[in-house]
């Protein structure tokens, strides 16, 4: 597996667990609902079961927001390498591993620290569709392209 096809499974796993504890956060408190229907009464039970089914609406946009990212995710091909930019490109600028796919915490693969980020962020719209040795500025930083894997 090389390594840019190693990053890549470590976001979709990543991902995955977001998704997976969401799920189950989600089912917890639809649980804790139903019991909560049975042995309540009055305004305190109206006001615990209306909190309730907040908490659940913010849980499943979380939901949503990630499942978009795992769409995005699953649609690129790791074993793919261009010459330009794209999504899915593992990028080298200025001794920083940039992954353009979506907005994602920092990881650690083989002792090098990978950034995901967005294409439509301000330094993922500055590499897309670029090659090596293509330098640009950011807010008074200047990147120069190193490799693409």
């Amino acid at each position: 597996m090389t390594f840019k096809q190693k990053t890549h499974t470590h976001y979709l796993q990543l991902v995955q667990d977001r998704i997976d504890v969401f799920k189950d956060m989600i089912a917890a408190l639809t649980e804790d609902s139903k019991n909560d229907a049975k042995g309540s009464a009055g305004d305190k039970h109206e006001t615990a079961l209306s909190m309730m089914h907040l908490e659940q609406e913010k849980l499943n946009r979380k939901l949503r927001e990630v499942m978009d990212q795992k769409i995005v995710l699953d649609k690129i091909d790791a074993a793919t390498i261009a010459e330009t930019i794209i999504v899915g490109s593992l990028v080298k600028a200025n001794g920083i591993y940039l992954y353009l796919s979506v907005a994602l915490p920092k990881i650690t693969i083989e002792g090098v620290n990978i950034i995901a980020l967005s294409p439509q962020s301000p330094l993922g719209n500055k590499l897309m569709g670029n090659k090596v040795g293509f330098t640009f500025e950011i807010n008074t930083t200047k990147y120069t392209i190193e490799d693409i894997l």
